[in-house]
């Protein structure tokens, strides 16, 4: 728990501490950043070596890209936007991704967005599951895409978060396990083997968890699990860990 109200020097480095044990225990590498938004406490712990594939966790940009898109046009979004954004998001479909992220120009395309709203931590590839990105340009992006003071109008940021708290009971899993009864969890997961690393599993989970008592951003991403499951279990210890010691 963090002591006096306050995430001073002390919590974060038994935190740097505990999180690296934890890591140290799993297979493969990870890393976290975390954003208490009534406090303004952070925490981050990044390891080398470099940035993580986001896998289906690139469509929090694509989804952000599109809003943006149809706001610069003065329009809402069509009717074959809206069906690709639920799909790509509730259901993680792969094929509507694919189309919002041509609509948006791509690698360049997205990279420019990116690069426009200050996200100069995330490298948009060709093939969009592949793009790499550190946690905490992760959590510049759930910001803008959240927060009341973000670029977003209030109708989009409301339907970014009713899709994000609405995806399959099967992809909940993740930065949710840290929640509390009654905060909602706006989440989007990402998972792909890698073959370059021999089939081993890219594993990632970003969200925001929020009540009246709370407002938190999270983003952990992992690679070279030897499958999805234990990714999975990875990514929740983190969460467990970073979120509870994080809290007042």
């Amino acid at each position: 728990m963090v002591s006096d109200g306050a995430f001073g020097p002390a919590d974060r480095l038994t935190l740097t501490r505990e999180v690296a044990a934890c890591l140290r225990a799993r297979p493969g590498r990870g890393a976290v950043a975390i954003h208490d938004r009534l406090t303004g406490a952070r925490f981050a712990m990044e390891p080398d070596p470099g940035p993580f594939p986001l896998a289906s966790v690139a469509k929090v940009a694509i989804l952000l890209g599109t809003l943006l898109n149809a706001q610069a046009q003065g329009r809402a979004l069509t009717g074959a936007e809206r069906v690709r954004a639920e799909a790509m998001i509730r259901r993680s479909d792969n094929a509507a991704a694919q189309a919002l992220a041509v609509e948006l120009g791509g690698k360049e395309g997205m990279t420019r967005r990116l690069r426009d709203l200050g996200v100069d931590q995330t490298w948009p590839q060709t093939a969009w599951g592949t793009t790499l990105s550190h946690p905490a340009d992760q959590l510049k992006l759930l910001d803008l895409l959240t927060s009341p003071d973000g670029p977003l109008a209030v109708e989009n940021r409301l339907y970014a978060r009713a899709l994000m708290t609405s995806v399959e009971p099967s992809q909940a899993w993740g930065v949710s396990a840290a929640a509390l009864p009654g905060e909602q969890v706006a989440i989007k997961n990402g998972w792909m083997p890698v073959r370059a690393h021999g089939g081993r599993w890219v594993v990632n989970s970003v969200g925001h968890l929020s009540s009246d008592s709370s407002d938190l951003l999270i983003a952990i991403l992992t690679e070279r699990s030897p499958d999805t499951e234990t990714g999975i279990r990875t990514v929740q210890e983190v969460a467990e860990l970073v979120i509870s010691a994080m809290r007042p």
